[in-house]
């Protein structure tokens, strides 16, 4: 296969199990990956291989990002290092730390490697550990304790699911998996809240919110505040610390959306206003203004462009 075409194929597949990313193989023209996937209950556990790579979940990355997930991420074989919130992680087989994809993050491997990903909603790591926002790219030895029990329960669990565990285990499983991983980080020191982390939990329970009505056009601050039992001033001092205010912030959403349709080709009969209607546009008119102003064409000549129709 051509390296090129391979390398869009992995990025594709990666992005897909986990997360939206990109990798950055360090020999692109002699690439290799794999990744095997399962469910436990409505959280799922990942084997991936690689070579050498840079994997980068970036600001655009985030903003594609549809559920707001915590990784635990099980060192298997070779060494990787973590960046996330100014940490830096360097694991060893056994080890493991999280990453927060509604944040940036950047994961190095530097020779060929395996890693288990296990993938864990955010309100459902929630239930276990207070903070979790606080404890991404801590590393955890899997020298003793619980974290030894935990790193060696993910491997056993993987490979018992490959001799043919039962598939309703995982239910079972789950529940004990999430005990041991707040067992692991009760007694880390950034597991305790402060002002930060709260407003990072409010932060991430506003963007599911936005997320769920994006489509709505009433979708405005004041009802996001309203939803989420703040104030809008509160509101907008969550989002102060980043590039974008809340209003901006939904309508990138919404143009990113319209753009994805316009080059659909299950919208392929539609009309350019009832795609923009669909993301929560109310005017056509402003519509296809803020459309202009974001990708320098119209509507239509995006979708000319993009699929070679009007």
């Amino acid at each position: 296969m051509d390296p090129r075409r391979k390398l869009a194929l992995w990025n594709d597949r990666l992005s897909e199990s986990l997360t939206p990313l990109v990798s950055e193989p360090a020999d692109a023209r002699d690439f290799n990956g794999s990744i095997s996937q399962l469910s436990i209950d409505d959280m799922s556990l990942a084997d991936v291989y690689s070579d050498a790579q840079i994997v980068r979940h970036s600001r655009y990355h985030v903003s594609r990002t549809k559920q707001p997930t915590m990784f635990l991420q099980l060192q298997l074989e070779g060494d990787s290092v973590t960046w996330q919130d100014g940490r830096e992680s360097i694991l060893h087989a056994g080890d493991f730390a999280l990453l927060d994809s509604t944040r940036r993050y950047e994961v190095k491997f530097t020779a060929s490697n395996r890693m288990l990903v296990l993938s864990i909603p955010d309100r459902t790591l929630r239930r276990q550990v207070g903070c979790p926002e606080n404890l991404v790219a801590v590393p955890m030895s899997c020298g003793r304790g619980a974290n030894k029990l935990l790193s060696q329960m993910l491997r056993g669990y993987w490979g018992e699911c490959y001799r043919g565990l039962e598939k309703h285990t995982g239910s079972r499983i789950s529940g004990v998996i999430l005990d041991l991983i707040a067992a692991a980080y009760a007694d880390v020191p950034q597991a305790s809240a402060d002002v930060s982390s709260l407003g990072t939990a409010h932060r991430i329970r506003i963007l599911n919110y936005i997320h769920a009505h994006l489509h709505d056009p009433e979708l405005t601050p004041t009802r996001i505040a309203d939803a989420c039992r703040i104030t809008t001033r509160y509101l907008h001092l969550v989002f102060s610390d980043q590039e974008e205010t809340v209003a901006r912030y939904i309508l990138r959403r919404r143009l990113e959306g319209c753009a994805r349709s316009l080059q659909s080709s299950a919208h392929r009969n539609r009309s350019v206003t009832a795609i923009a209607f669909d993301h929560g546009f109310n005017s056509a008119t402003h519509f296809g203004r803020v459309f202009r102003d974001k990708f320098n064409m119209t509507p239509r000549e995006y979708r000319r462009e993009k699929t070679g129709s009007a």
